[in-house]
């Protein structure tokens, strides 16, 4: 099993790489971006001895360690292999 992980930063947060890449696309001709925030995506491969509760599970991996719930937000997707 495949899980994907996205960490973003929360709104209001200071996020200096999105404004660097926003402001890079601006100076490539990419007027249309307004604003990028840039995060993770963390891809783990699952198998065998999981909790009962996959999705409990993961969202715990994400609390202690994954993401920084202070500052960071998330959400993860599971997939088969």
């Amino acid at each position: 099993m495949i899980v994907e992980v996205y960490v973003t930063p929360k709104k209001g947060v200071l996020d200096p790489q999105g404004k660097a890449v926003a402001h890079g696309l601006n100076s490539l001709g990419f007027n249309v971006v307004k604003d990028a925030r840039v995060g993770k995506l963390i891809t783990l491969k699952l198998e065998g001895g999981l909790k009962k509760d996959l999705n409990a599970e993961i969202e715990e991996m994400c609390k202690k360690l994954l993401a920084n719930t202070v500052i960071e937000d998330f959400s993860f997707s599971i997939k088969e292999a």
